[in-house]
């Protein structure tokens, strides 16, 4: 009995994953009576993200202890994030470029029934920032904010000495129960995915993807290619890390981002397998993930490459080096502000398109495939948040070898 195996968890998520994928396209809109449980499932990923985020990064900020090791970890962190982004958005436009997914369309589809969503102006996500009532942030789950409380609050604690200990203490202990309680949560993560992947594929089904399929393959080849060569070669250059290895320990997480579609509701469990799987220390996986989480957004900023030119070319219009530039900085920028739910990256295409001066009304063709575009994009957003996490803890001295106590 003692020496019986069981299923690692992450296999019971691959079951349950492919037997949603065949329920779905056998039972087809039958299958909608198991939707609670996937909205439930989510639900459970959400009541973790609040506190888990929080206390996760007032304890990271305060146990980095040195401002001057705080800020270094900082910038190492923004800037990877940062070029990670752009290179995406670059992999987006070349891949749009070559693929040509709307060329011919020749559009006269009358799209003025599709609700426009207003983007937000750069100058006002800036100010957002920043909380006036940190309670109420955390009430309506603001992520942005949140992160930028819980930075000051940790820095804070650092300069108040003894006195800011027990402050410390209270958010380690409320962290540990947290970790506790997502491992508790994922024990019904088999049963969720299939319930969400089952009700998605009788809702959308085969034929959403057929008149957009130029579309769907560049993206899904964007979002490899960019794993495949930008993550391997981040992890092999910088942290020493082989990319196999990296990809099998984050593998449970990114199954959960496919399924989900959430970073934010992915974030307990790539923190978890972050630490238990690749090495990284608590105190840079409490500061690295939960920002990532939120201004880290790889795969939707490819996605915006694509579809950018998806819609030019739909639409006949000839997009200059220079504007295919403009769209580059555009949504780099943007990622920074959108948040880590699903269809959020609509929002950022609206932005994209119209500082690119490109028809709104494109955005009304992708909605259709949207959530299959959503489940790529937001796996490559979360395994990038990881690579990230293990790089910047390899040249901090934070990374262990796991394999040897294994």
């Amino acid at each position: 009995m003692a020496g019986k195996k069981k299923i690692p968890l992450v296999w019971k998520i691959a079951i349950g994953f492919v037997a949603g994928i065949l329920a779905g396209v056998a039972f087809g809109e039958k299958i909608s009576v198991i939707a609670p449980v996937g909205t439930i499932f989510i639900s459970l990923l959400q009541m973790l993200v609040v506190p888990l985020v929080f206390s996760s990064l007032v304890v990271g900020t305060a146990s980095i202890g040195d401002p001057l090791s705080l800020g270094r970890v900082g910038i190492k962190t923004l800037v990877l994030y940062l070029v990670t982004t752009a290179i995406a958005i670059a992999i987006g436009l070349t891949l749009g470029n070559i693929i040509n997914p709307g060329a011919g369309m020749g559009l006269g589809a009358d799209l003025s029934a599709f609700q426009i969503p207003t983007p937000p102006k750069i100058g006002q996500v800036i100010i957002d920032l920043f909380p006036k009532n940190p309670v109420a942030s955390m009430a309506q789950a603001n992520m942005l904010q949140i992160i930028v409380f819980a930075l000051f609050l940790g820095m804070a604690a650092i300069f108040a000495g003894e006195k800011g200990k027990p402050l410390i203490n209270v958010m380690d202990s409320l962290a540990e129960t947290m970790y506790k309680l997502t491992g508790m949560v994922m024990q019904v993560a088999p049963y969720g995915v299939f319930a969400l992947i089952a009700t998605t594929v009788a809702k959308y089904g085969i034929s959403v993807m057929a008149p957009f399929g130029k579309v769907i393959f560049a993206v899904y080849l964007g979002c490899f290619l960019h794993a495949a060569i930008v993550y391997s070669g981040l992890l092999t250059i910088w942290a020493h890390f082989s990319p196999l290895r990296f990809f099998k320990g984050v593998q449970e997480a990114s199954i959960m981002a496919f399924v989900t579609r959430s970073s934010g509701a992915t974030l307990p469990v790539n923190m978890r397998v972050t630490q238990e799987n690749l090495g990284v220390s608590e105190k840079i996986a409490s500061f690295v993930l939960p920002l990532g989480a939120t201004i880290n957004m790889d795969g939707t900023a490819l996605y915006q490459g694509v579809c950018a030119l998806f819609v030019a070319q739909a639409f006949g219009i000839e997009l200059s080096i220079g504007a295919q530039l403009g769209i580059l900085l555009t949504a780099t920028l943007a990622s920074i502000g959108t948040a880590g739910v699903p269809g959020a990256g609509l929002i950022m295409l609206t932005l994209v398109l119209t500082q690119a001066g490109l028809p709104v009304e494109g955005v009304g063709l992708l909605a259709g495939i949207d959530a299959v575009l959503d489940m790529a994009r937001t796996s490559i957003n979360i395994t990038g948040d990881a690579a990230v996490a293990v790089v910047v803890a390899k040249t901090e001295g934070e990374l262990r070898d796991v394999t040897k106590t294994a």
